[in-house]
């Protein structure tokens, strides 16, 4: 009787034969499926190894846990860490690691104590020089493998990149086609890295003989071929199109309920009763109980007995936390709802429209000067956590941040590269605003505009440029390129619009209307960048909304 039919028994104690019988008198408090060469992991007493199809072990060490056989090697656990042995319980090499996976195409995913992940040979060495944040198993020579962005890609048996585009999520290739995801759904990918058509999903599935079943983004359910044409429907949307569209359209409501609750100072009166909320806020009869209900339906405040209390989602609208939004919503609720009643004429070709100066009208209102840039700071403390170590910087350069507001950004340079001689260019108003609110960041008031008058070895401008139409961004560009001398650093700090999906475009038509700007993709930086003397050296992507441009001074 060969081991090839043993299974493992419903009790998982012993293995049992094609008929249902024990195949030896020992019994384990686990076991596990026999593997070539006829070997399967046991446990008992704590303790594990590896047994013959007879029941007796295959070695005389004992190991925490020991895994399954793949190419003549099993993952064990041992009291100085995990590694592999071969099929007479000796190691297979001397290194130690904090996981191993199984060997597939004579590699094996592991994790070093570091946490960073790999791939090794079976002679315990990396099988590249590369460390990952997260690595996947071998198929047809191309594993999947995790940047420390959050973005996966794929690598070759010698860890060199398959195609270089990245994605938010990714698979293994099946037959010519890899599942991936990116800001807006999933899809398949070629060899190549390019989609295999236009449409993204909620799910797929790989293809199997050209179809694939995939769910829509409305819940239904279809089978397509490789090129995203519908072959046969498996159920019918789960979504109503028309109810989300109207959904869409009532947007404003939330918009408006929330500045409303700030303006208000509903939220800083919480928590209360709402008889409470009435008085304190003066509302009508009944108003504190409407608006505390729709505030509700958006997670923002729920209600205990008679109390309402913010949720910590909606603690981000009170005035003193550290990422508060308040500031956001009457920005949103107010003066950029009223910009974007003009959006049918800033795009009709016949209108006279042009963009508003909001850093101008912005300057001349005190009251607004103050929560539109506490606004920003917000959304920097948020957005630049990551910026500081995608720099890479020595730690000792000169460094302007150009158009860098309050200075949260520079403190941040500062608190990484402590060395680092940080100096914000920023309009005379904002200096004023933020020159105390640092430690040991400059400040020099001026224009983009104009000649900055500095020199540095590293530029940054960190959501400046998305402000600004082609030919003001080139301007900014020369001012930054004749601050640095040849062999400088430009770091541009952006969202940037990828080149094969919609994302962004919400955003990118905001900035039409607050400034005239506009966003842009990594291939459009780089014109503007060559424009102006310099060379786009790479696209540092974040696990944040932005990514970082590195070009260097020609």
């Amino acid at each position: 009787m060969s081991w090839h039919s043993f299974e493992v028994s419903p009790c998982a104690t012993h293995h049992v034969d094609e008929h249902g019988g024990p195949v030896y008198v020992q019994r384990f408090d686990e076991v596990l499926k026999f593997h070539p060469p006829g070997l399967a992991p046991v446990r008992s007493g704590g303790q594990a190894w590896h047994i013959r199809s007879d029941g007796l072990p295959a070695y005389a060490r004992r190991f925490a846990r020991t895994f399954g056989y793949y190419e003549a090697l099993a993952a064990v656990v041992a009291e100085d860490g995990w590694h592999h042995i071969t099929a007479d319980g000796t190691d297979a090499y001397a290194r130690r690691y904090a996981w191993c996976g199984n060997f597939q195409r004579d590699r094996c995913a592991v994790r070093e104590h570091s946490g960073n992940y790999l791939h090794i040979t079976p002679e315990g060495e990396a099988a590249y020089p590369d460390r990952w944040h997260y690595v996947g198993d071998y198929r047809d020579g191309m594993a999947v493998v995790q940047g420390g962005n959050g973005y996966s890609t794929h690598i070759r048996l010698d860890g060199t990149l398959v195609h270089g585009k990245w994605f938010v999520d990714l698979d293994v290739f099946h037959k010519g086609f890899a599942r991936a995801r990116d800001d807006d759904g999933w899809m398949h990918v070629d060899l190549e890295g390019r989609p295999a058509y236009g449409r993204r999903f909620n799910a797929v599935e790989p293809f199997y003989n050209g179809q694939a079943r995939v769910e829509r983004l409305d819940g239904a359910l279809e089978v397509i071929d490789e090129n995203g044409v519908t072959l046969v429907q498996l159920r019918p949307a789960r979504r109503s199109e028309f109810a989300s569209l109207s959904g869409d359209l009532v947007g404003f409501w939330k918009t408006q309920t929330i500045g409303a609750a700030i303006e208000l100072g509903v939220i800083e009166a919480l928590p209360a009763a709402e008889s409470e909320v009435e008085e304190r806020c003066q509302l009508r009869s009944n108003g504190a109980r409407r608006l505390l209900r729709a505030l509700g339906e958006l997670g923002l405040v729920a209600r205990q007995g008679d109390q309402w209390r913010l949720t910590g989602r909606g603690e981000l609208l009170r005035t003193d936390h550290p990422l508060t939004l308040a500031d956001a919503a009457l920005e949103y609720a107010g003066p950029f709802s009223a910009m974007w009643r003009q959006l049918p004429a800033a795009l009709r070709q016949s209108s006279t429209w042009s963009s508003p100066d909001v850093f101008g009208d912005v300057a001349r209102d005190d009251t607004r000067r103050f929560g539109h840039h506490r606004m920003l700071q917000s959304y920097a403390r948020h957005d630049y956590a990551e910026v500081c170590a995608a720099l890479q910087l020595r730690g000792d350069e000169r460094v302007v941040d150009a158009g860098g507001g309050l200075g949260v950004l520079a403190q941040l340079i500062l608190d990484t590269y402590p060395s680092a001689k940080v100096t914000v260019l920023e309009r005379p108003e904002v200096v004023e605003m933020a020159a105390t609110s640092t430690s040991g960041v400059r400040w020099q008031s001026g224009s983009l505009f104009e000649p900055w008058g500095i020199q540095a070895d590293v530029v940054l401008l960190s959501r400046v440029l998305h402000d600004w139409d082609d030919a003001e961004v080139i301007q900014i560009l020369m001012h930054a390129r004749a601050a640095l001398s040849p062999g400088g650093w430009l770091f541009i700090v952006e969202m940037l619009i990828p080149d094969e999906s919609v994302a962004g475009g919400l955003c990118d038509l905001h900035l039409l209307m607050a400034t005239g700007g506009r966003e842009r993709s990594a291939a459009q930086f780089e014109q503007l960048l060559a424009a102006a003397g310099f060379e786009l050296a790479e696209v540092r992507r974040l696990p944040a909304l932005v990514s970082v441009v590195a070009a260097v001074a020609s």
